[in-house]
């Protein structure tokens, strides 16, 4: 799994790359494979500076696979960076679940469709 950090409006310090790190290393075993074909883009940056309670930071994940039709992207916006970056990977986490069960309904949807044109497989 390839993982490509890009901080915008701000300095990507090494405690930020490896937090990141470290939390999207996770999601791997939701997206069922490990391999280089697998590409994670993650974009962490400062939203604006013209609030009055401070900084608003960004994160933003995009997963794509080749088995993924057409990938998958979260966004969540938090006035702590760290929090920020742990709702994205909740939503991803919930998105890639979906993925995964809608492919494993279509696979049961399909064998129970298969069965009934083979009535002697069922018994």
């Amino acid at each position: 799994m390839n993982i490509n950090i890009k901080a915008t409006n701000m300095e990507l310090t090494s405690a930020i790359r490896d937090f990141t790190e470290k939390k999207i290393s996770g999601l791997g075993k939701f997206i069922g494979r490990d391999d280089d074909a697998i590409k994670v883009f993650v974009e962490v940056g400062i939203t604006t500076r013209h609030h009055h309670s401070g900084n608003i930071f960004r994160a933003e994940i995009q997963i794509t696979a080749p088995h993924i039709e057409k990938g998958v992207r979260t966004e969540a916006v938090d006035d702590d960076l760290y929090t920020a970056i742990e709702k994205a990977k909740d939503e991803m986490k919930l998105e890639l679940t979906k993925i995964k069960d809608r492919k494993i309904s279509l696979i049961r949807r399909g064998v129970r469709a298969f069965r009934k044109f083979i009535p002697f497989l069922g018994e």
